[in-house]
């Protein structure tokens, strides 16, 4: 019967040599990737080397590129600088007689028909006065809806707070008393922004880092309206509203 044992020592130096051989291959494998990574990061630098930035600003597309970038940069200045004057980014009070001429000189205006001795109204004015600055393009107004009889008939308004929503110098929205902000007084202004935002009335701001959420709603009694302590009544109701 044949011998097939094999030396000890052999078969060890057998072995060592096929381990060795493949660690070889291994790291010839290792060095080709290395060299054609070199030699592609090489020919990228070359190629950006030969690029001239003097060939750039002589490109006559990028030149028009910049031109009507700085067009539109002027362009949305001069639009904001109108909007400006037109009391966008301010919650100011209108007389009747101005009604018309600012719910239609801007494309998205929200109008609160008020009376200076329902509460309510107070916390409306609130609210807006802080929705105001944070959204330009949309006018935000107060008119006293006693001084303007010939507007409340014309818009049906009976209920106050009235917030009615115009674009392009229509009514297409309004926001009745406080039936859709929770039927409570002590809502944040998210509620009634969110109101707002949902009729179109409002245009999305990108959220920053330094924007802040609003206040959030209170489940104490007691709080500050426009610098005036007042007592929250839960039973506080609408106000109708007759001439």
């Amino acid at each position: 019967m044949a011998n097939h044992n094999m030396d000890p020592t052999k078969f060890r130096s057998t072995f060592n040599s096929l381990a060795f051989g493949g660690a070889m291959e291994a790291a010839a494998r290792d060095y080709k990737a290395l060299k054609e990574a070199e030699d592609a990061a090489a020919r990228d630098a070359n190629r950006y080397a030969d690029v001239d930035v003097g060939d750039l600003e002589d490109d006559e597309g990028l030149e028009a590129l910049h031109r009507q970038r700085i067009q539109k940069l002027k362009e949305e200045q001069e639009k904001r600088a109108e909007q400006h004057r037109k009391g966008h980014g301010q919650y100011n009070e209108i007389e009747e007689q101005d009604f018309l001429p600012e719910v239609t000189g801007s494309d998205l205006v929200v109008v609160h028909f008020y009376h200076k001795e329902f509460e309510r109204c107070r916390i409306v004015d609130k609210h807006l006065q802080v929705l105001a600055p944070k959204y330009f393009e949309t006018k935000f107004v107060k008119i006293s809806a006693p001084d303007a009889p010939f507007f409340v008939t014309k818009l049906q308004i009976q209920v106050l707070p009235c917030v009615v929503m115009f674009k392009n110098g229509v009514a297409f929205d309004r926001l009745v008393g406080f039936e859709e902000l929770k039927g409570r007084d002590n809502f944040g202004t998210t509620v009634i922004e969110q109101r707002l935002l949902a009729a179109g009335v409002l245009q999305e701001k990108k959220k920053t880092e330094d924007d802040s959420d609003d206040e959030p709603d209170e489940d104490q009694r007691q709080r500050s309206i426009m610098g005036r302590a007042y007592k929250v009544d839960s039973d506080d109701e609408d106000s109708d509203f007759s001439d």
